[in-house]
């Protein structure tokens, strides 16, 4: 299974999801533009996989409309239906979401803190990442021929 948990931290708050073994370089890649915000975060993406960036924003937009950080039921109503490496994106609004935002899937489970510039592999069994690197382009969930590279700032640090 190439699915991985992918986990942002940033100054509007956390939120969780799932995405392929390569969403890990492509955030990475947008990193490189010391995105503050999930939102940018994922403008900056949006140009190597807009289908997968699509997916994280719906989903999203699902979670907002039933849920609240007063409110959480019709999330944890899904949890108790769904395995969760078939999550759906979340924000962390409260302990069981916390959780499950650190709770690795498929491939691992990888930590983007857009404000302390980091990028925490707590688990990942894809493939190394590096400061500097490149990957293809991807359109209709299919790679291209087109790639893109990128070189993250000196101020960003990769953990392992």
């Amino acid at each position: 299974m190439n699915t991985v948990r992918l986990t942002v931290v940033a100054r509007d708050g956390v939120a969780s999801f799932l995405g392929p073994g390569h969403a890990i370089k492509m955030l990475a890649a947008a990193c490189s533009h010391n995105p503050v915000t999930l939102t940018e975060l994922l403008d900056y993406t949006a140009p190597f996989d807009a289908d997968f960036v699509e997916g994280v924003r719906a989903g999203l937009a699902v979670f907002d409309e039933h849920n609240s950080a007063e409110n959480a039921t019709a999330f944890h109503t899904v949890v108790q239906l769904l395995s969760p490496d078939r999550l759906p994106p979340f924000r962390v609004i409260d302990e069981l979401t916390r959780s499950l935002s650190l709770q690795p899937v498929g491939v691992g489970l990888v930590l983007y803190n857009l404000e302390a510039r980091r990028i925490v592999q707590l688990v990942n069994r894809y493939g190394e990442l590096l400061r500097q690197d490149r990957g293809r382009i991807r359109r209709g969930g299919e790679p291209t021929r087109l790639l893109y590279t990128y070189r993250l700032p000196d101020d960003w640090r990769i953990l392992p």
